[in-house]
């Protein structure tokens, strides 16, 4: 095991507590006993292939994850991990074009755990043309959706509701950086804090992230009003599958949905 490999009973015990469970609670879920648990998290007993994979389940933790847990217990890995570009993910990415081309004239954009934008329809690229004054911060900001909200010359200056969409965005960044062993969430946070004050931590709810968030948009004479939600594919084999979000927009009113029809005319 390589120096840097953390010990699979030490990463069992930091997601237990990060999800705020004793050993019992976590014992009753996986059903196994309270001692062998407490043998496993110390380093006493070293689990088997499928106790580390009920262990991982049962804290609902991401497959990139539970590959490392693997190696640290010393198996191969499980789950596939091929990127999005590579040709085993043909079937993948179809499948993704399928369903952006089947939103438009409505945006939708596919992005990656760290909200790097990976494929978007015509809708998307419509409203961010008309919203985004100066094309080149698109490429500035690397195509992440996230700076593109935050930063100044992005979206921001459109958003009629920015701040409410501040709370519930920076609400779901520090959820998933509850689940991201890589600290890349803690890092994008930090950079979007330089774009000004975040929410403080008291003030964000805990639990769930919202299912829907309002966006509201204003350039001049133009309000487009959009109700947007984020959905994954959920696959229980593939990291890339697995980690991908689809984030779709929704018309609230008749004078959205109409300047996306005409604008794709």
């Amino acid at each position: 095991m390589g120096r840097d490999v953390e010990p699979v009973g030490r990463l069992v015990r930091h997601w237990r507590v990060s999800r705020g469970l004793s050993q019992l609670a976590l014992a009753e879920r996986a059903e196994v006993s309270t001692r062998h648990l407490s043998f496993v998290e110390t380093g006493k007993s070293a689990p088997s292939r499928d106790m580390v994979l009920v262990l991982a389940s049962a804290l609902d933790v991401p497959l990139r994850e539970r590959n490392r847990w693997l190696l640290a217990a010393g198996f191969a890995p499980v789950y596939r991990d091929e990127p999005l570009a590579a040709p085993a993910m043909g079937e993948l990415r179809r499948v993704l074009d399928l369903i952006l081309a089947h939103h438009d004239p409505f945006p939708a954009v596919v992005v990656d755990p760290h909200w790097q934008v990976m494929a978007s329809n015509r809708g998307a690229q419509r409203v961010m043309g008309h919203f985004v004054a100066d094309p080149q911060v698109l490429v500035e900001l690397g195509g992440n959706a996230m700076h593109l909200i935050f930063h100044p010359r992005g979206i921001r200056p459109h958003l009629v509701n920015f701040a409410e969409i501040v709370r519930v965005t920076i609400e779901r960044l520090r959820h998933e950086a509850l689940s991201d062993p890589t600290g890349a969430t803690v890092r994008l946070l930090d950079e979007l804090g330089r774009y000004g004050p975040l929410p403080p931590v008291r003030d964000v709810i805990v639990g769930e992230p919202r299912l829907l968030i309002p966006v509201h948009l204003r350039r001049g004479d133009l309000e487009l009003r959009f109700f947007t939600t984020i959905a994954t594919l959920g696959t229980p084999i593939d990291v890339t599958a697995h980690e991908l979000r689809i984030e779709t927009y929704y018309p609230v009113d008749e004078v959205t949905a109409a300047w996306a029809r005409a604008a794709q005319d």
